[in-house]
Order: structure tokens, then C-alpha cells, then sequence
């Protein structure tokens, strides 16, 4: 089991939950949650969430999450990619800082970028160096494409490894 800890750039905690391996191949690391597993925002109080598959590209300013969820629930999105700092694993805990920006692609299709607003606000709030603004933004207009295309792992690959999130059972909590 390995903790996911999102923050946000001043270091604040931002999304947090416990997920399983579920292997790693040529896109990065794949962690599965089954129904039933708590996620987290901050200190709000815990969302009881539906299988999902995390992919954690090794070197790439994202990661993305494979939804099971429906219409209506915060998990609606069948593909969310998170624009964040490359991953920093440590011994059962891996970290990222979002970066506001995200990619998301409804079960009919259609893909958007999310939170431009809260990008450029935090941009000026935080400070963000001109580099890290730039690597954001092209992280986000590239996956655009993929995910809209469904290059993958934007297709079958990733829609495979949410089957074995959702094999694993019920509950992380």
C-alpha cells in the first residue's frame, strides 16, 4: 500500500488517499484504490470514492486517474490528469505539488482544461517561476491531445488497469 499526497505549491495539503500496486509498465507506476476507499482534500472531512486506477509517470509534470464513477458524483470524469510536479517516492509515499491545471475527458468524449482561473491566480499568489509555468502549460496543452485522441494510455491501457482497481474488493479505509 503506498500513501498519495498531493500539496499544493506553498506546501499545504491538498488531496490525499491510500491506494495498491497494481504494476508499473513503459507510462509509470499504477496504483489501484477499489470501491469504498476514503480520498481527502486538505483537512475536509473524507470522500468515500469508487474504483479508480492513478498512473504516475516517472519523470512527467502529471499524473492521471481512471474513474469509475458516474454522472452526478464528484468522479464523473472517465479521465482526470492532474498537472503536478514529477513524483518524489519515498518508502511507501509518493508526493506531488498540483499545480492547478487539469485535463479532464467526460464519458462522452469531450475534453477540456480545467482551473485555468486558479492557475493564473496562484501563479501571481505563489509565485510560480516563469520555468514551472511553462512546464505546467505544455504538460496541459500535450495531454489535451493525447487524451482527446486517446493515444495511449489514454485508451485501453489505462481502461484495463481500472478493471483490476475495481477487481481488488471493497474498502481502503
Amino acid at each position: 500500500m503506498a500513501l498519495v499526497r498531493y500539496t499544493k505549491f506553498d506546501g499545504s495539503l491538498h488531496w490525499h488517499f491510500t491506494m495498491r500496486s497494481l504494476g508499473t509498465d513503459e507510462y509509470g507506476v499504477w496504483l489501484g484504490a477499489p470501491d469504498g476507499t476514503p480520498v481527502q482534500r486538505g483537512l475536509e472531512d473524507p470522500i468515500i470514492s469508487p474504483a479508480f486506477a492513478l498512473l504516475i509517470p516517472q519523470h512527467d509534470w502529471f499524473t492521471a486517474v481512471w474513474n469509475s464513477g458516474g454522472i452526478g458524483t464528484p468522479f464523473h470524469y472517465e479521465v482526470y490528469a492532474d498537472i503536478c510536479s514529477p513524483a518524489r517516492w519515498e518508502p511507501r509515499r509518493v508526493t506531488m505539488v498540483d499545480l492547478d491545471l487539469d485535463v479532464a475527458r467526460a464519458p462522452g468524449g469531450r475534453t477540456v482544461i480545467l482551473d485555468e482561473d486558479e492557475f493564473a491566480t496562484h501563479s501571481v499568489d505563489f509565485g510560480y517561476p516563469p520555468d514551472l509555468i511553462a512546464s505546467a502549460r505544455m504538460s496541459a496543452d500535450r495531454l489535451l491531445g493525447m487524451v482527446s485522441r486517446r493515444e495511449e494510455p489514454f485508451d485501453r491501457i489505462g481502461g484495463g488497469y481500472l478493471e483490476r482497481a475495481r477487481a481488488l474488493g471493497v474498502g481502503l479505509g
